[in-house]
């Protein structure tokens, strides 16, 4: 292999190299890692696998904070889509995208403050939909969302430009 040309890496090992220190600089994968989302809101992949992940977020309800004075439940939708999103971003080819269907979230307790880790495991994997569950932990190991989702696996002229 050419020193000055890329290695393209599958996106699970790219986000393994990226957590454990090893990612070169010209590594890349056809996937964008971090995401422009993620970077705007604090998340970070603490843990991947395939078709896993956990990605945390510090929460303040002073910056993330609804009327009531509660980190905001679209806040929480946003983490565990993150996690879904980069679980399922592990199962994807060069030429494959993806697009989430739905998202049900169920609020279990209020945040005010806390470093939140959302899990994100798929529960059933089909060849085109994979349903995926996500929850919500505060610190205290206490569950204050728990989210179900679907995703669509795009390929071939569905996959372009997305």
């Amino acid at each position: 292999m050419n020193a000055s040309m890329p290695r393209q890496l599958s996106v699970l090992e790219y986000l393994k190299r990226q957590l454990d220190g090893t990612l070169g600089s010209d590594d890349q994968t056809h996937m964008r890692y971090p995401t422009a989302i993620s970077g705007l809101l604090g998340f970070r992949i603490v843990e991947i696998g395939e078709a896993v992940a956990i990605v945390e977020m510090d929460a303040d309800a002073a910056l993330h904070g609804n009327q009531q004075g509660t980190v905001h439940g679209g806040m929480l939708c946003e983490l565990a889509d993150a996690a879904i999103g980069t679980a399922h971003s592990t199962l994807m080819a060069r030429g494959q995208s993806f697009a989430s269907l739905d998202l049900k979230a169920t609020f279990l307790r209020p945040v005010w403050q806390s470093r939140l880790r959302a899990h994100a495991r798929a529960v059933h994997r089909g060849r085109t939909i994979t349903h995926y569950q996500c929850d919500i932990q505060r610190e205290d190991g206490k569950i204050v969302a728990s989210v179900a989702s679907a995703v669509m696996t795009l390929s071939g002229e569905q996959a372009e430009g997305r």
